[in-house]
């Protein structure tokens, strides 16, 4: 499927490097930049950045909850910074977490990911804590409309870790793993079917940077032709040597989940900080 999620994500890695590009309109970083507290400033931010971004970067992340917290103006502003980065070539990632059963379900993968929606996106995060059939007809979505999702299966917060690295026993094949591990079996086997063979996926998971993977259960040979959104890089203190590091075999699948540390630097200076941390991610993915 050469217009599948998984291609154009390999494609704009490769073209640009693994750093995605947070677009988190904080109360803090709206101060910080001079823009008022509203969807006004919100909408001058994104803006901003979906600028410093193009060309620069293959990827933005806008974070639906600093948006939804000023109401339908604040996902008019959402709507239209999610617009001008699939415009300028971006990737877009809607960080949104959603996570339900049945026709709610399907209502948000409508929102998210049919094409022509308000607040389509080339790819939304989604939680599988619910269940992870719950997630079945979003994944069909998905795939169907040549979008992607990540799932959350490792996240950075320490709190999680008992509910991720909990064993599950599967009583048909009496074989104890991780929840973490059973969530993505369960989900990444659509990337291993003969249409997306020898590429990326379009189903990705969340794993934190600053997440021990053993400790999770989540090997390489698990994480084969899936993308991997890792959170924890910047501000939360993993670095880009880490990459390799963390990840192993499977770091070129990694998109590197940066905020806090490039929009700390400005209005001024966020594009040069998107090319200075984007050639230091390839520069360590090169060896």
């Amino acid at each position: 499927m050469s217009d599948s999620f998984g291609t154009r994500l390999r494609t704009a890695m490769d073209r640009f490097g693994p750093l995605c590009v947070g677009i988190d309109p904080h109360s803090a970083l709206l101060d910080q930049w001079g823009l008022a507290q509203d969807a006004d400033g919100l909408r001058s931010f994104g803006l901003a950045v979906v600028e410093a971004a193009a060309g620069r970067a293959g990827v933005v992340k806008p974070q639906v909850a600093f948006f939804e917290r000023f109401g339908s103006r604040g996902f008019a502003a959402l709507e239209e910074v999610m617009s001008a980065a699939r415009d300028a070539g971006l990737i877009v990632l809607a960080d949104a977490k959603r996570g339900d059963i049945g026709s709610t379900m399907a209502g948000y993968a409508s929102a998210w990911l049919e094409p022509g929606s308000p607040l389509e996106a080339d790819a939304v995060t989604i939680s599988p804590y619910l269940g992870p059939d719950s997630l079945r007809e979003t994944l069909t979505t998905a795939v169907r409309a040549g979008k992607g999702v990540f799932v959350l299966a490792a996240t950075s917060n320490p709190e999680a870790a008992a509910l991720q690295t909990a064993l599950t026993v599967d009583v048909a094949a009496a074989d104890q793993q991780t929840v973490a591990a059973r969530v993505t079996r369960d989900v990444t086997w659509v990337n291993h079917s003969a249409a997306f063979a020898g590429g990326l996926g379009p189903i990705g998971l969340v794993i934190g940077a600053t997440v021990d993977r053993s400790a999770v259960g989540l090997d390489d040979e698990l994480l084969v032709d899936t993308p991997i959104l890792a959170p924890g890089f910047g501000a939360q203190g993993a670095t880009a040597d880490d990459l390799p590091a963390r990840f192993g075999a499977v770091a070129g699948n990694v998109l590197a989940s940066e905020s806090r540390s490039i929009l700390g630097a400005g209005a001024a200076g966020v594009a040069e900080m998107i090319s200075t941390r984007n050639a230091r991610y390839q520069e360590v993915l090169r060896g």
